[in-house]
């Protein structure tokens, strides 16, 4: 067995990683990632992890919701058991005060350092990047440009959830607890990878230019010249005091091709409307309209599992806002079960990572 997937709902760390031993003794990990809701104790359960599992490197975050195999789960810590039959190494580096002025170059450094050779000479096709970030930081956008700016490696992940209560998420490196930062895993992958990323969403046709924002706030006050709040109502032909009702449904989207990269509203502040990701001035966007996630996740699932039949692992960052959807159409059942009969943790997120910060998306880092 190269992969498990479990869950614990005890209540204290020591339990939580008792459980977590009893059940994987079949597997000697190379890696471990473990999401948890920020209803358990993060910091005692990050420690007790790398006490108990001293040979691994293991990754984490704090959540608002949890997946696994076969459910979406609330209040629940799952973690991803990786044995050496799918990755021959890892490495975590951590990125402080992402807030602030911050560099990547040590964290660059130190992959470079362990696996011995240079950022530009890895194959693409065999090294794969996670990446897990203070979900209220509002610097994911510069974290991830940083990073692309290093290197063309592939990094796929999320921002860390706390339960809606937005007050602190946390994120684990080697039992090291923290925020503010980013956790930066690097997986050599001994079969390769694959990704999937699905959001649900297609273009209505209509479109609005940011002509007037504030990028550090991630706001947008003007859409071509006009308020935003105008602007957006009056392209869908809805009443001002409707605006915020159509947020999850009516997204808006930067299109490369056919394909979205989502942004979604937050709230209106006065006249203007505040975005989960940045907006830049001059920008083109799409006005979205929502789809099926069952069936579009499925779609996509199917597809993978036909160029891939012998995927052995999902790690899934679902978007908060694609969660709450699911909630209210009574959904939440069908999709956890469309991860079934591979071993899956996911969590929800507050905001999604590749190439770029996005939302409203799955991003999804397929194991072979």
């Amino acid at each position: 067995m190269s992969i498990i997937s479990l869950f614990s709902d005890k209540t204290t760390a020591q339990e939580i990683v008792a459980s977590f031993q009893n059940n994987s003794q079949e597997i000697k990990p190379r890696f471990i990632l473990f999401f948890s809701s920020s209803t358990h104790p993060f910091k005692e359960i990050s420690a007790e992890m790398k006490a108990a599992f001293p040979q691994a490197q293991i990754a984490g975050c704090t959540t608002a919701g949890e997946i696994l195999s076969g459910a979406m789960l609330k209040n629940n810590v799952v973690a991803l058991f990786i044995d050496d039959e799918v990755i021959d190494d890892a490495a975590i580096s951590v990125v402080d005060n992402i807030k602030d002025n911050f560099s990547i170059e040590e964290a660059m450094r130190s992959f470079e350092s362990h696996f011995q050779m240079r950022l530009t000479e890895m194959d693409l096709k065999k090294f794969a990047g996670i990446i897990l970030l203070d979900g209220l930081s509002g610097a994911e956008e510069k974290v991830i440009e940083k990073i692309g700016d290093y290197t063309d490696i592939t990094f796929i992940g999320g921002s860390a959830g706390d339960d809606l209560k937005f007050r602190q998420t946390l994120l684990s490196s080697n039992g090291t607890t923290f925020s503010n930062g980013a956790v930066l895993v690097l997986l050599k992958m001994k079969n390769g990878f694959d990704i999937i990323k699905t959001q649900s969403f297609s273009t209505t046709g209509k479109k609005l230019t940011a002509t007037k924002v504030d990028e550090k706030s991630r706001l947008v006050i003007e859409f071509d010249n006009k308020p935003a709040v105008d602007a957006y109502c009056k392209i869908l032909g809805i009443e001002e005091s409707e605006c915020s009702k159509y947020f999850i449904s009516n997204p808006l989207g930067l299109m490369l091709g056919d394909e979205p990269y989502v942004r979604s509203p937050q709230q209106v502040k006065g006249k203007s409307i505040a975005f989960y990701c940045n907006i830049r001035e001059g920008m083109v966007l799409d006005v979205l309209q929502t789809g099926n996630i069952i069936q579009d996740t499925r779609k996509a699932l199917t597809e993978k599992l036909k160029q891939n039949p012998s995927m052995k692992g999902i790690v899934n960052f679902n978007c908060i806002l694609r969660t709450l959807e699911l909630e209210q159409q009574n959904l939440c059942e069908q999709y956890g079960k469309l991860f079934s009969s591979i071993p899956t943790i996911g969590f929800s997120t507050y905001g999604e990572a590749y190439i770029g910060h996005i939302n409203q998306t799955a991003t999804m880092l397929i194991l072979l």
